[in-house]
């Protein structure tokens, strides 16, 4: 062979070797990432040939999938669309899947690794593969409660069950109904989805788990924390409470809601948290120090960029490279400080759990079509956030904010709740957001929940944490305690 035959040979060879590894790292060590990716049609089209498992709730099937007369075989409908939205998101031929519909994908469609002697058993019996049934730990009422409270007002609710981390109830509104969406007619579907996401508050999108807000005074419980951890504060420890707190290296204040007092100055911990003194927890903030603050943030979940639950949670942001003034105002929850209503959710978990953390979660249970358990979600330790002492003190502490402090208006009868209030400023010209996040009973922990109604609901301007979010979290709390 000639030189010139030599050289075009093997021009030919490497570049069938580049096609076949081309093929190779497509077909193999790309497939899953594609086969899961909501665009890929062809999995959508390929999966709806199949009985596509439930996601159950108490029992029942908010999401089924049932035999049609079309080329798809099967129709995915909601039977509670708009109220567990935020949790099964919406399954389509044209729009992919979303939230749990896609976070547990492998399981519905029966095609996860631990639904493997499934598949088996189906291909040697020849029946019809299906899919698992995915069962979540919503607990309706407090679902229906969440709802219910925030009254079309654009937020989101998160309850979680302290000693476990089962999330009893996840909303977002403005929610959506995901029927909509799953229509097999490929041109009204779409159109439902372009309507959707051009829509005010976008629908799409969960204010609880994607959105991140500043958390404004309910921050106050992470300082706190990390003051009564550093064994150099008690409730009883007195601060600073000027009217005005100016900043050092800069001529910007702090002032306090409403521009006056705090009451006494100085003024006790455990009274600064109760009626959510600024100028107080901003001077704490300076002492405590830029990197205790962030540790303890971290501690509670801030700065983790792969929590799921098992739908993919936003992190949660406590900044770095802080000087004084931002210390100062990152205290009280504003500046760069930013937290997803889950995040809020976990603070006051943790506190109730005696500083314990507990993994969120929302699926309990995977069950195959034969209805034997393949999986169990069990409780896992997230953290230890703090010492079982500091979260008595702070649980204390909190439960004199709602006794006699700003969330006079989470009380309820026969019940000691435990919470913490936030307004938080937001852009210049726009109302505040109103938080709440507490637990309950206060001395044995059944409920923590966050709540946050954006730019003060109804109330606009006139809203404070107290007044909106408070009896949204009272009435979530009555009906994890009712049922």
């Amino acid at each position: 062979m000639n030189t010139p035959l030599r050289r075009l040979a093997t021009v030919v060879l490497v570049m069938f070797v580049a096609l076949m590894a081309s093929a190779t790292w497509v077909q193999y060590f790309q497939a899953e990432r594609l086969n899961n990716d909501s665009r890929n049609v062809r999995t959508l089209y390929r999966e709806f040939g199949n009985a596509r498992g439930p996601i159950v709730v108490a029992g029942d099937a908010i999401a089924l999938s049932t035999p049609v007369e079309d080329s798809y075989g099967y129709q995915r409908s909601y039977t509670a669309g708009e109220l567990y939205s935020t949790v099964t998101g919406f399954y389509s031929v044209v729009n992919g899947r979303t939230e749990l519909e896609r976070a547990a994908n492998d399981d519905l469609t029966g095609r996860g690794d631990r639904l493997f002697f499934s598949r088996i058993r189906d291909l040697l019996t020849g029946s019809q593969p299906e899919g698992a049934a995915v069962e979540t730990t919503l607990l309706p009422a407090a679902q229906q409660a969440a709802l219910d409270g925030l009254a079309g007002q654009q937020g989101a609710v998160v309850a979680i069950e302290p000693s476990t981390g089962k999330i009893l109830a996840l909303v977002s509104t403005p929610g959506f109904d995901p029927n909509a969406l799953a229509s097999h007619d490929i041109a009204a579907a779409g159109a439902a989805y372009q309507q959707l996401a051009s829509a005010d508050g976008n629908p799409l999108r969960s204010n609880a788990t994607q959105e991140r807000y500043p958390p404004g005074s309910t921050f106050k419980l992470v300082t706190a924390a990390a003051a009564l951890e550093s064994g150099q504060y008690t409730p009883a420890s007195t601060l600073p409470a000027p009217v005005q707190l100016t900043l050092p290296q800069t001529t910007a204040t702090i002032g306090n809601f409403g521009g006056g007092g705090c009451g006494s100055d100085p003024i006790t911990l455990a009274d600064a948290l109760r009626i959510s003194c600024n100028t107080a927890f901003g001077q704490l903030g300076m002492d405590v120090g830029a990197e205790a603050l962030r540790t303890q943030a971290e501690r509670f979940g801030f700065n983790d960029p792969d929590l799921t639950i098992p739908m993919k949670v936003v992190e949660s942001v406590f900044p770095d490279e802080m000087n004084a003034p931002i210390t100062a105002q990152s205290a009280i929850g504003q500046r760069d400080v930013q937290a997803t209503p889950i995040q809020m959710a976990m603070v006051s978990a943790a506190i109730a759990n005696g500083g314990q953390l507990m993994t969120p979660y929302v699926v309990q249970t995977v069950r195959s079509a034969d209805l034997h358990r393949v999986s169990e979600t069990q409780p896992d330790l997230y953290s230890t956030a703090m010492s079982p002492g500091s979260a008595a003190a702070l649980r204390d502490m909190m439960v004199g904010v709602v006794d006699s402090g700003s969330g006079t208006a989470a009380k309820i009868p026969g019940v000691q709740v435990a919470g913490k209030t936030g307004t938080a400023q937001t852009a210049d010209g726009q109302a505040p957001h109103a938080w709440f996040t507490a637990f309950a009973p206060a001395d044995a922990p059944r409920v923590a929940v966050a709540v946050i109604v954006e730019h003060g609901g109804n109330a606009g301007n006139e809203a404070t944490g107290g007044r909106i979010a408070a009896p949204i979290a009272k009435a979530v709390i009555e009906a994890v305690l009712a049922s």
